[in-house]
């Protein structure tokens, strides 16, 4: 029986900010290492055997992010990347997985669905509990991985194990008097999200217990379309489908439920002291990145992207530094980033989206300088790239190469620029910016006018399908 992977890579992981943005969310980061958690998931995937080409499910915003980050890992000759127009939690993404791969693949396949946002140490104990899975799927159950736990932890929801490998119930987040009696009696194991289903059997019992589900996403599969390895989710269709969690719209309700006790070193990395748990430490309980300077400073996490952080007599503390904001917090209010994560949405902060590097299909732009009337930004386009024909109505735009080759289109003229070569563009001009060549093209572009906000693109035409 073949296995097909499908990856939930949704989410922001906003306890994770300021390093976790909207537009650049938890799973496409590298935190532990030179790969991201998704690319790292792929790689575990990629260890199964008798697998189909896998599947991703996203959000709108973050596909072409996601497809950069598969092409660069270069596993898969073949994986679709399922985009979902607007988030509808886990049920309705694994219905609407389920049901695409069982029109390509056929019905007898074994639905792997694991997040992509996930850390898993021991992959030889994954793989075998995998397999076992994929075993009792096969045999008809839901099957769902609990984490053997080491702590009593109050963070995680909780399966309690039944008769031989049944599941007797799903239980809420705990107090810690009861994650400590979890503990202790050594029948409970932490909930992971991760599932291994037979399609036919998980059709038939989201039909049983989630009609409107089963029945939304057929349409949204039905009348999705398709654009290279990305298939779209019919965007109305989506809508109407009930926002439940796989947890609560089936596996809490079937009699089908079975669990793999999981002992894989697994986490879910959903807080700042989540990461410090499983990171490498030096001699004082540190976990540090980038450009850090420290003196009299015990266990706690100083995190540097873009300057010098230099610290003094913490204990127990987070520090994380970006291009544009500063997080500074005792290590167990780690939970409560949400909390400001929340107020920066609600005063519809741009640093609740973005941070001053913001990818495009085509490569990057970041933010240098902002003022009233101007910006500065470095542009990087990738070889062989093109940005969008396109237009602003209140900004003229200066362009000067740093490095690379660039071809222009500046209203009627088509010129090449190359290293310290320039070209200006009025508002209101159609333009176009290429890299013809095999290096990355970089240049300074500096914006004038009354108004500078992204809003004020209409574009023509767009080599990645982007609305013009």
């Amino acid at each position: 029986m073949s296995i097909q992977p499908v990856i939930l890579a949704g989410g922001t992981g906003s306890r994770l900010w300021p390093l976790s943005r909207e537009l650049y969310p938890k799973q496409v980061i590298k935190l532990t290492g030179e790969l991201s958690l998704l690319q790292t998931t792929l790689q575990r995937v990629n260890m199964l055997p008798d697998i189909l080409p896998p599947i991703i499910v996203v959000g709108e915003e973050h596909r072409f992010l996601t497809k950069s980050q598969v092409e660069e890992l270069g596993l898969f000759p073949e994986y679709h990347i399922l985009l979902e127009p607007l988030g509808r939690n886990t049920a309705p993404a694994i219905c609407g997985a389920a049901l695409f791969s069982s029109k390509d693949s056929g019905e007898d396949s074994v639905l792997l669905v694991l997040p992509a946002d996930h850390l898993i140490s021991k992959t030889s104990e994954f793989v075998k509990a995998v397999q076992k899975a994929a075993g009792l799927a096969g045999q008809g159950n839901l099957t769902t991985f609990g984490i053997v736990p080491d702590h009593p932890e109050t963070g995680y929801g909780y399966i309690a194990r039944g008769d031989g490998d049944r599941v007797a119930s799903f239980v809420e987040k705990p107090d810690q008097k009861t994650a400590e009696r979890y503990l202790a009696e050594g029948t409970y194991l932490w909930n992971s999200g991760m599932f291994a289903f037979p399609v036919i059997g998980l059709l038939e019992e989201l039909e049983r217990y989630a009609p409107d589900i089963v029945r939304t996403m057929n349409a949204a599969v039905e009348h999705g379309s398709v654009d290279g390895v990305f298939f779209r989710f019919e965007r109305r269709a989506m809508a109407e489908s009930p926002s439940d969690s796989i947890d609560y719209a089936l596996m809490e309700k079937t009699d089908r439920a079975a669990v793999v006790p999981a002992d894989i070193g697994w986490s879910d990395i959903g807080s700042w002291k989540a990461l410090w748990e499983v990171s490498e430490k030096d001699t004082y309980g540190n976990v540090i990145s980038g450009d850090v300077l420290l003196e009299d400073v015990d266990n706690s996490l100083i995190r540097s992207e873009d300057t010098l952080v230099a610290a003094l007599g913490l204990r127990d503390m987070m520090v994380v530094e970006t291009a544009d904001a500063v997080l500074v917090a005792p290590m167990e209010r780690s939970q409560d980033v949400k909390k400001i994560v929340n107020r920066l949405k609600e005063e519809q902060r741009e640093e609740f989206r973005y941070h001053r590097t913001v990818y495009r299909p085509w490569g990057s732009y970041t933010t240098l300088e902002m003022h009233g009337r101007f910006q500065i930004k470095r542009i990087t386009v990738k070889p062989g790239a093109k940005l969008s024909l396109q237009m602003h109505h209140h900004r003229h735009e200066h362009w000067v190469v740093v490095s690379g080759t660039a071809r222009v289109v500046n209203g009627q003229k088509n010129i090449l620029l190359h290293e310290n070569e320039s070209t200006y563009i009025s508002a209101g001009t159609n333009h176009r910016l290429e890299n013809p060549g095999v290096i990355p093209l970089e240049l300074i572009e500096v914006q004038v006018g009354s108004y500078l906000g992204e809003d004020d693109i209409v574009r023509f035409d767009d080599e990645y399908g982007r609305d013009v």
